[in-house]
């Protein structure tokens, strides 16, 4: 279970989210992948303007633009017992 986090360089609030998503969950802080936005014309157009962006494995946005812990949770929860969020 991987989640991944749409950032760009330079961006302060994606790194306010990443800080606050280890924060919140430090057990599951391996399972963060940060990726650029930019590297995917698909994730460029989608997101590029909403950044951040925590996407599941799947693609499905999680949260946007800032960092909530009550979403992730849902999902983790969700995730850690077999059912969709």
């Amino acid at each position: 279970m991987m989640l991944t986090l749409l950032s760009r360089d330079g961006c302060g609030l994606c790194e306010e989210f990443a800080d606050a998503y280890t924060a919140a969950f430090p057990a599951q802080r391996e399972q963060l992948l940060i990726a650029d936005v930019d590297s995917r014309p698909g994730w460029q157009g989608r997101y590029g303007l909403v950044i951040p962006v925590l996407l599941d494995d799947e693609g499905t946005v999680i949260c946007e633009t800032h960092f909530d812990e009550a979403a992730v949770r849902t999902w983790l929860t969700a995730a850690t017992k077999g059912t969709p969020a």
